[in-house]
């Protein structure tokens, strides 16, 4: 694993509870923490501004979808309903978990790419990982350190 690149890992909610590990931007990282973290930012950030869009053109976000790995890139999609009508958008996988936080929207990816990229957890959290020496507890209390650091004042406004 990179070091010091955010990573989302989606868990799978049915029996095998694979996990789907997902690298993403900075920026990105911090756009959904502060989102799991209900922090309010003095201006509205890109990923709110996109939410605000929605409920002013009166469409809701239904279901993230990720949908494909292509080259060690994943793709996404975000489906949405105006009115009677579905229509759905390509995205990032990032921008697209980013909306689905503020949105509270299900975000699921499809069967071929679990099966592709997923993995089960090992149950000893004290494996380490072999690039790097890092247990998996290490990497997830690293990542809630930059959750616990993270300012609206480092954005500006």
């Amino acid at each position: 694993m990179p070091s010091n690149t955010p990573i989302v890992l989606l868990q799978e909610t049915s029996d095998d509870t694979r996990m789907l590990p997902i690298f993403i931007g900075q920026a990105e990282a911090t756009a959904i923490a502060l989102a799991l973290e209900d922090v309010d930012t003095p201006r509205p950030m890109t990923h709110d501004l996109v939410r605000d869009l929605l409920v002013v053109l009166g469409a809701t976000l239904d279901k993230v979808v990720i949908t494909d790995l292509r080259d060690k890139t994943f793709y996404a999609e975000l489906h949405l309903s105006i009115g009677d009508t579905t229509q759905v958008v390509s995205c990032r996988p990032s921008d697209a978990l980013a909306i689905a936080v503020r949105t509270d929207s299900d975000i699921f990816a499809e069967t071929n790419v679990v099966d592709a990229a997923g993995f089960i957890p090992e149950p000893d959290d004290d494996d380490e990982d072999e690039d790097d020496g890092e247990t998996v507890e290490e990497v997830l209390d690293e990542f809630r350190e930059f959750i616990d650091n993270i300012n609206p004042e480092d954005f500006g406004g």
